[in-house]
């Protein structure tokens, strides 16, 4: 696999989860990769798995909701490897639970990582890649929280619907310097510690037995499984590659039939 040789991409939390898949398949395919998270311990545990020899991976510690630190990444990078071409915006949280038991700060939080995150890593990026000439990638990490809501998870679900919003306006607006926007909406993936955390909290509040939600969650969709964070990852490298030229403003659902709209 060689189809993103020469590329150069940034993927936010990207030292595990999902993040780490997507990661791994980017370095896979040829890219170089800076990833990037909270804590400066997951960033070195990820790139000692993911380049033993570090030639083209990097590690940068940021917060996604602070323009300082997104920019100094983006400059880091740039400086590392000489240009960038990818923008993968996956740095996501979540918050469980009532609206009527829901804080004001709990709410924030859920905005600022996964709205405004996305939003000053769209910018950032868009910044560089408009300055260098030379086109680009942004894709969002949405949800199909994003296309469909759900109880419980009234906060994630309004920021996933932002995210697809704000992936389609900046698809027509970047458009004109040969930078395609797209969003990766998943469903239910296995192995990831946000299900782990859905799952206690769920069982918390229905109190079945830990465990069960998730077991409903992996059912739901009609392929009867969740998705393997390798399957979600293969799609973002597909939107990042050179065969996709001719994708914008879409948001790609991965969850084997869940969302049928």
């Amino acid at each position: 696999m060689n189809g993103l040789r020469d590329k150069v991409a940034i993927v936010t939390g990207g030292t595990r989860g999902l993040g780490y898949a997507i990661s791994e398949r980017l370095l896979a395919e040829g890219a170089s990769v800076a990833v990037i998270a909270l804590h400066a311990e997951s960033v070195q545990d990820a790139v000692a798995k993911l380049g033993a020899d570090g030639s083209r991976v990097i590690g940068l510690v940021a917060d996604v909701t602070s323009e300082d630190d997104v920019r100094d990444a983006v400059e880091r990078t740039v400086a590392a490897f000489g240009h960038l071409d990818i923008m993968i915006n996956n740095a996501g949280t979540i918050v469980i639970g009532p609206l009527i038991d829901m804080t004001t700060e709990a709410w924030d939080r859920v905005v600022d990582v996964n709205l405004r995150g996305v939003f000053i890593g769209c910018r950032e990026a868009a910044r560089q890649m408009i300055t260098q000439g030379r086109g680009g990638r942004i894709i969002n990490g949405a949800s199909g929280a994003g296309r469909r809501g759900s109880s419980l998870i009234s906060a994630y679900s309004a920021t996933k619907f932002g995210v697809i919003g704000l992936t389609q306006s900046l698809a027509v607006e970047l458009a004109p310097h040969g930078i395609t926007v797209n969003a990766y909406c998943p469903g239910h993936v296995t192995s990831t510690r946000m299900w782990e955390y859905i799952d206690r909290e769920m069982t918390s509040i229905t109190g079945e037995a830990i465990g069960s939600a998730k077991r409903a969650a992996e059912h739901e969709a009609p392929l009867g499984r969740a998705a393997r964070p390798e399957e979600v990852a293969a799609a973002v490298a597909f939107l990042a590659s050179d065969e996709a030229p001719f994708i914008t403003g879409e948001s790609l659902l991965i969850d084997g039939g869940l969302v049928r709209f």
